[in-house]
């Protein structure tokens, strides 16, 4: 480890973390993110964005907060159908139609994140885009994880 290095999130389930989180020294301290994540090596799993759609195919929620509850379930559920858990997500990307909206719901989305993730936090951007593929949905989360073999 580098100077620069903290041991690595606090997992959410029993599953081995693959993973060490660095902060950049120099940089400002990573809060709900991780400046690098390294990833030890393990099977990658490459998480297709998931949006909060429920199993009949709709949009369920109207708000950025039950969007993103759902969109973060969906995207565990994937991750655990592939065989890993939580606590493998190296690497995620979301996806909004309004980054203000984003900030202003903070407290929320961290509920909502802390439900499926924990602390655990991954390597992560947040992109404003002009629109989804789904035009009612206002958030899209990707990801890749390492499961451990």
């Amino acid at each position: 480890m580098t100077a620069g290095d903290v041991g690595g999130g606090e997992p959410t389930a029993a599953a081995p973390t693959p993973h060490r989180i660095v902060e950049a020294a120099g940089l400002a301290p990573a809060s709900g993110y991780a400046h690098a994540v390294v990833a030890a090596p393990g099977r990658t799993v490459y998480l297709g964005g998931q949006i909060g759609m429920d199993a009949s195919g709709r949009v369920a929620a109207t708000d950025l907060v039950g969007q993103l509850d759902l969109a973060l379930a969906n995207l565990v559920t994937a991750l655990r159908a592939a065989g890993g858990e939580p606590s493998h997500l190296v690497w995620m990307q979301i996806f909004v139609t309004d980054a203000a909206a984003y900030r202003a719901a903070l407290p929320e989305l961290g509920r909502a994140w802390r439900r499926h993730l924990g602390r655990h936090y991954v390597a992560t951007a947040l992109l404003e885009v002009k629109g989804l593929f789904d035009a009612e949905a206002m958030v899209e989360v990707m990801g890749m994880a390492v499961i451990p073999e």
